[in-house]
């Protein structure tokens, strides 16, 4: 096992401690990890995010669901269209995006490339959400539904998780708070759950299209859960929203260094 390797498997402790630090952000690194430090394609490397994403999201729910801060109600007037989405993203959008999409002269926009560059514009728009870090608030605590814009965001949201593997927590906690009024600290551990059985309902829609290395993906899945429990004990000794703004620079500088080399290098 070479260096870069064991810095691959390192990385799924550093994802799983930064969604126990900020409650998000750390799956939009499985990607990036499993592409460029374990050699998996792009493709492959979306499945296999959803997988670790919705695991250790769901481990996550669980502290909030002892607390009493998911509203299932909410998750499921939310996830309906999100699963339908992501399911039919992974099963048919996906597999039908062509391997050569167009050229430019002897250059070729691969699906490969395609992906990546997608990935991190979504990486983009997260490490901006991260960095301006201004806290969305609900105005008023009841719960009140605007139904046709919170099917379309879930639909959205499933569309983008399907196509890029990452959970989409930073466009689901505004939705949350900003569509359906929840508190911040509700639409957080609502937010988790969504993610957790969205990512796993997409990742049903790849066994059949992928060839699945489950050794390999157990023990990434498990290094990452590792890293959430320890996450989640360093939450308690450190300014969450300082480690937020910092770990969202850290996102740009990785979107800008993909958009690099896959357009550029």
């Amino acid at each position: 096992m070479d260096l870069i390797t064991v810095f691959g498997f390192i990385s799924a402790v550093i994802i799983g401690i930064s969604l126990g630090l900020i409650g998000g952000g750390g799956s939009i690194l499985t990607v990036p990890a499993l592409v460029y430090l374990l050699h998996i394609s792009p493709v492959l490397a979306t499945a296999y995010s959803l997988f670790v994403v919705g695991a250790t999201s769901l481990v996550g729910s669980f502290t909030f669901m002892k607390k009493g801060l998911v509203d299932y109600k909410t998750a499921a007037v939310f996830s309906i269209p999100s699963f339908i989405a992501v399911f039919l993203a992974r099963k048919y959008l996906v597999p039908a995006i062509p391997y050569e999409i167009f050229a430019i002269g002897e250059w070729i926009m691969t699906k490969d490339i395609a992906i990546m560059v997608f990935f991190a514009l979504i990486m983009l728009a997260a490490s901006i959400s991260m960095i301006r870090n201004g806290q969305i608030e609900a105005k008023v605590c009841e719960v009140t539904y605007n139904y046709p814009l919170i099917a379309i965001e879930g639909a959205l949201v499933g569309v983008l998780t399907g196509i890029v593997g990452a959970g989409g927590g930073f466009l689901i906690i505004p939705a949350l708070v900003l569509l359906a009024r929840l508190p911040m600290k509700l639409a957080v551990g609502t937010s988790l759950l969504i993610i957790a059985v969205k990512s796993l309902i997409g990742f049903l829609g790849d066994i059949f299209n992928q060839s699945i290395d489950w050794p390999f993906l157990m023990l990434f899945s498990g290094l990452s859960l590792i890293g959430i429990f320890i996450g989640s004990w360093l939450s308690a000794k450190m300014d969450g929203e300082h480690l937020k703004k910092g770990f969202g620079w850290f996102v740009l500088v990785m979107a800008v260094y993909i958009l690099g080399k896959e357009l550029v290098f």
